[in-house]
């Protein structure tokens, strides 16, 4: 345990980036060493671009050493609140789910892991049990705060199961959860298709959320955030363009629970989907393009996920990448500014 920077949050969360970035950069080298000598490789979608077919074989499961790195620094650092304790179960409980995903890739040789059906029922039962340890042991609200606009109440049809103290189940929350936590789970799956994009975006999305729970005196959370996206900056050392090795669903299932699951305990769940609106938007294009396909069998876009589409127009993969990083600094700096102005408001 580490507490003799209690006195210095900032430092504090600071050096839990910083940590988990180095430790990540030391580990990797070891990772991929083996990962190649056991030939697991990454399994690339035959009908994806043309010149992602060289990615075919290089290592993946680089999520492995981002979890366990900012775990260990988080629990180094003696900041294993349970709300920590929280956020690093749901986070770890996708990243196995993952971590199977990946396997089945390696083992089958083939792009496709686990059924869409078994992944989605893992998520769901994850982020159950997130809502309702949050809800009952941690006091989270069934509310949605829309910025400048209003509190959505949830928590009108709730049922209270007669276990001990009693268990609330607050249904329309406990479905909003689900698909935020699903969703943006997935979401930041669909973005990890170039080298370096998923690292990259998700290192700022972090840095961000890392912020807003320091502003809402939630330090062990904002340490947590803090480790996540250092493990992402050690990440990129590897995984910047050309990889050499992938984060796998291991690290983007679970680097997308993480985030929805710090929304849901910093009550900013509709800011959530604006500083992390460039996943949101390689869903939505997923979504649209079945959509539209089924019904005009024209496709809209051509390619989704919809880095695949600029890339499809002649930008480079570094070009894409570079851009998405931009956009995706800009709707987090949109977002945490709708929070903050709120939240000074509300203060005065």
């Amino acid at each position: 345990m580490l507490n003799i920077f209690d006195s210095y949050p900032t430092f504090e969360v600071f050096f839990a980036f910083v940590l988990t970035a180095l430790l990540t950069m030391v580990v990797m080298p070891l990772w991929i060493k083996a990962l190649r000598k056991g030939h697991i490789g990454q399994q690339v979608r035959a009908d994806g671009p043309q010149s992602h077919l060289v990615k075919q074989g290089t290592p993946t499961m680089g999520g492995v050493i981002m979890l366990l790195a900012a775990a260990l620094v988080v629990i180094f650092m003696g900041s294993f609140s349970p709300e920590v304790a929280l956020l690093l179960g749901a986070t770890l409980l996708t990243g196995s789910l993952g971590f199977v995903d990946d396997a089945s890739k390696v083992i089958k040789e083939r792009s496709l892991g686990l059924t869409p059906k078994a992944k989605l029922v893992g998520q769901f039962a994850i982020s159950i049990a997130f809502c309702l340890v949050a809800v009952n042991c941690f006091g989270i609200a069934p509310v949605v705060d829309f910025p400048f606009i209003g509190v959505l109440d949830l928590g009108v049809l709730t049922t209270v199961i007669p276990l001990g103290s009693g268990i609330s189940v607050p249904w329309l929350y406990l479905l909003f959860v689900v698909i935020l936590i699903a969703g943006m789970s997935n979401a930041v799956n669909l973005t990890d298709g170039l080298d370096g994009l998923a690292a990259g975006t998700v290192m700022i999305v972090m840095i961000v959320m890392a912020a807003i729970a320091y502003r809402s005196d939630m330090i062990d959370v904002a340490l947590f955030a803090g480790a996540l996206g250092g493990a992402c900056v050690g990440f990129l050392w590897f995984n910047s363009f050309p990889a050499d090795i992938f984060m796998g669903d291991t690290g983007s299932l679970a680097l997308g629970t993480a985030l929805a699951c710090l929304a849901v305990l910093t009550k900013t769940e509709v800011c959530s989907l604006i500083i992390g609106g460039l996943f949101v938007a390689e869903a939505l294009s997923v979504i649209i393009q079945v959509v539209y396909f089924k019904r005009t069998h024209k496709r809209l876009f051509l390619m989704a996920p919809l880095h695949h589409h600029f890339e499809k127009k002649g930008w480079s993969e570094v070009k894409v990448v570079n851009r998405f990083w931009i956009v995706s600094g800009a709707l987090a700096a949109i977002g945490f500014f709708l929070y903050f102005i709120e939240s000074m408001i509300a203060v005065a």
